[in-house]
């Protein structure tokens, strides 16, 4: 059986957005569940949030990793529908391994992630984010957001191959859209009780947001960028190695 492949990948990619086109109602609530979160956040929350600036410019970032994990869940999802419908069985005669499958549901997450979270910025702008990034540091925190895409894409992937049914496989992804809450995503670490510190400020998360604040906002971010790049890369080696396994056990 073949390995991955740009080829195959991509025409499984091709597929995975088409199918989310026959799916408009879940495509725009994926689209738009994050911006409705993020005016909520600002116009609801924010003038009770002292974060020591304007505070749609201290959220943005949270609510682009927020948006992320919707993206994911869906993912998730249509993996474990693959896998139940038997369409594996016909790619499997293709001589088409799990790992393109697999690459191609990633690869589709990823485009429509960047969709969401470009609608995320464009919202944040006409509300009155202004970033200060340059040409480098923004193509710098562009870059960070896609390695994290990657990885939560990979991440659903596996959770979809351990679900039975596409309803589990949605039930599995709720801690990808749980994890920007207890972070520094939408209020400072120091504001949550001190039990929660720890958990706080080393989950993947953190470095990963504070690294996108202090790009878009041309601010230091010290160490914060590569602690979440090896988090990302950590994510997406463990993600790849497992669902290979997975995908073998589940079409045995």
């Amino acid at each position: 059986m073949i390995t991955a492949t740009p080829v195959s990948a991509l025409a499984l990619a091709g597929r995975s957005l088409r199918i989310s086109r026959r799916s408009p109602d879940a495509l725009i609530a994926a689209l738009m569940l994050p911006v409705m979160l993020m005016l909520i956040f600002v116009y609801f929350f924010g003038g009770a949030i002292d974060t020591g600036t304007q505070y749609v410019t201290y959220v943005v970032p949270g609510a682009m990793l927020l948006c992320a994990g919707f993206g994911a869940a869906s993912t998730a999802v249509s993996v474990a529908d693959d896998m139940r419908t038997g369409i594996i069985d016909r790619f499997r005669t293709l001589d088409i391994g799990g790992i393109p499958i697999l690459a191609g549901h990633v690869a589709a997450s990823v485009l429509r992630n960047l969709l969401s979270t470009t609608l995320v910025l464009a919202v944040a702008l006409a509300i009155g984010f202004r970033p200060q990034a340059g040409p480098a540091a923004f193509l710098a925190a562009a870059g960070l957001l896609l390695t994290y895409i990657t990885a939560i894409s990979w991440l659903a992937a596996v959770l979809g191959l351990l679900a039975k049914t596409p309803e589990a496989a949605g039930g599995f992804t709720f801690l990808m859209m749980f994890l920007p809450y207890p972070s520094s995503a939408f209020v400072p670490i120091e504001t949550m009780p001190g039990w929660l510190h720890g958990f706080a400020e080393h989950q993947p998360l953190t470095p990963v947001i504070e690294s996108l604040r202090a790009l878009l906002l041309a601010q230091s971010a010290g160490n914060a960028p590569w602690t979440a790049l090896t988090w990302c890369a950590g994510i997406t080696a463990v993600a790849v190695v497992l669902a290979g396994v997975l995908f073998r056990s589940r079409t045995r």
